[in-house]
């Protein structure tokens, strides 16, 4: 194993819970989630020989993560599409239930993340890097927005999701 192989395994490391996190977000089941975090690390170890550090390297793994979670997510909608035009009945089926425990907590989990997933991605985005404790400096550095953007978009999706 390469020094540059050895340090690509030791940031995922550090870092596997902050990816999987974003993959979670953007998915529907256990499968999905593996595949987007597939997905992540093909993208992360494509970019990592040339990461520059000029920002910190978990925004850049936020950035990479979510940037690969909303590519895949628009291609998947677009595919959805395609596939209700062809047939007039499309089912879906979860066949893993992520939630298996059933006390209040976890229903009130469950009923955020459906909620956070009905939102536009970049705003689903912004909620869960909200949610990870990130200042708005910080989130607008990852989303490449300005701070005081990051505060009025997350004050209007709180008020989104309080609708829902």
């Amino acid at each position: 194993m390469t020094t540059l192989e050895r340090q690509f395994a030791q940031t995922v490391a550090e870092h596997k819970s902050t990816i999987y996190t974003v993959c979670y977000m953007f998915s529907q089941d256990a499968d999905e989630v593996n595949d987007l975090f597939q997905e992540v690390l093909v993208n992360l170890w494509k970019g990592f020989e040339t990461f520059e550090h000029r920002s910190d390297i978990k925004t850049w793994i936020y950035r990479v993560a979510l940037n690969t979670c909303i590519s895949i997510d628009r291609k998947t909608k677009v595919r959805t599409i395609r596939q209700k035009r062809r047939s007039s009945e499309v089912r879906l089926t979860m066949d893993i239930n992520l939630f298996e425990d059933r006390d209040e907590d976890t229903r009130q989990v469950d009923m955020l993340h459906k909620r956070i997933s009905k939102l536009q991605p970049f705003d689903r985005a912004i909620v869960l890097l909200w949610l990870e404790n990130l200042s708005y400096e910080e989130i607008g550095q990852i989303v490449g927005i300005t701070t005081k953007n990051v505060s009025v978009r997350l004050f209007r999706i709180r008020e989104q999701l309080k609708k829902m």
